[in-house]
């Protein structure tokens, strides 16, 4: 029952297996999740542009879709579509409401689903 010290140093071979597994899967997520985190933040950039906008208060509900339609087809989002954009439009208050969420598929039934809502508010109500 009395082993030496040398006959225990190190890993074994399943445990550095069970190590390389545990470290790829964690790469492949932040591979399947980083691409919908960076669509995001190009979402949140076109609402703040959206947002600078001189007047914008004063542009009609069209107006403000085909804007966000535009940026989001310049920066490639394709996240988003029509109908996820709310908007409250009253007299000197704008309210733009983006809620959407992506599925992204891990490896075979193992799926990701990530939610989004996004607000602006332009005025005063």
């Amino acid at each position: 029952m009395n082993r030496s010290h040398k006959h225990q140093q190190g890993l074994t071979f399943i445990s550095l297996i069970f190590i390389l597994g545990l470290i790829a899967f964690f790469v492949l997520l932040g591979l399947k999740i980083g691409p919908i985190y960076l669509n995001h933040s190009k979402v949140v950039s076109a609402l703040a542009e959206i947002e600078k906008t001189p007047a914008i208060e004063e542009q009609s509900e069209t107006e403000i879709r085909n804007s966000l339609g535009k940026r989001f087809n310049i920066n490639y989002v394709d996240d988003v579509t029509q109908d996820d954009i709310t908007i409250t439009h009253q007299r000197n208050y704008l309210k733009v409401t983006i809620e959407y969420e992506v599925v992204s598929k891990i490896i075979g039934n193992l799926s990701v689903l990530v939610e989004f809502n996004d607000v602006i508010e332009v005025g005063k109500q």
